[in-house]
């Protein structure tokens, strides 16, 4: 029996629906836990109305989260996301097709640049570089139709593999905004952003420095001699 971690909710006196989008984004499925267009698109035109979507999701295929993205998009009704818990990857690039994008105070989104496996001579390798720059072109277009941010600004988010916690996603405007906040004005600090990149970059800065007065080639002559 096929498991389907993804569902609608039908709410008969509203002439809403609710849809839990949780699992892998897919072109095609394996497991039966995956999301992919084709059952994406069945039932998002089986019926009508505004819909809220909840999505919990690690990412997946970004031609597959392209096409769900496209769909949303042409949908008459309006689409209220709700983030619950993570949004990774290409499961971002769905979300960008919120007419609102409300996140979780405890939830997660992260941004980064498209991924692939090729296998070849240098000419193949140059090829597979070509089209993951163009993947990349296209998804900042999403990215940059709901933030309003520089394309450039949004490059280097992704360049850093970036992590924005909800406060921070608002603050860029990957989020319109969180759920259950009853303030209505934010005073606190800037919000948090993690960098992977920023991270690994600091901490080899760190390590290039002198130690307690030590010069650099000291240490390092010293490691040579530890190994």
């Amino acid at each position: 029996m096929k498991r389907k971690f993804w569902n609608w909710i039908k709410n008969e006196t509203e002439g809403t629906r609710t849809l839990f989008l949780t699992g892998e984004i897919s072109d095609e499925t394996w497991w039966g836990d995956e999301v992919t267009p084709k059952i994406f698109k069945d039932e998002l035109m089986s019926g009508s109305g505004d819909i809220t979507l909840w999505i919990n999701s690690p990412g997946g295929d970004v031609f597959a989260a392209s096409q769900i993205y496209n769909m949303l998009m042409e949908y008459s009704g309006n689409v209220t996301v709700k983030i619950d818990s993570l949004v990774a990857s290409a499961a971002s690039v769905i979300a960008m097709a919120g007419t609102e994008v409300l996140m979780s105070p405890t939830s997660l989104m992260m941004i980064h640049n498209p991924l692939t496996v090729a296998i070849g001579d240098t000419e193949e390798m140059q090829k597979a570089i070509a089209m993951l720059e163009e993947v990349k072109e296209s998804i900042i277009n999403a990215y940059e139709l709901k933030t309003g941010l520089r394309r450039s600004k949004i490059s280097q988010l992704m360049d850093a593999e970036t992590w924005l916690n909800a406060k921070k996603a608002v603050e860029l405007g990957f989020a319109d905004g969180i759920l259950y906040d009853k303030t209505e004005s934010n005073t606190e600090p800037e919000a948090m952003m993690f960098s992977r990149r920023a991270v690994t970059n600091s901490l080899l800065n760190k390590l290039k420095k002198p130690l307690k007065g030590t010069p650099y080639s000291e240490l390092e002559k010293r490691l040579n001699l530890l190994k």
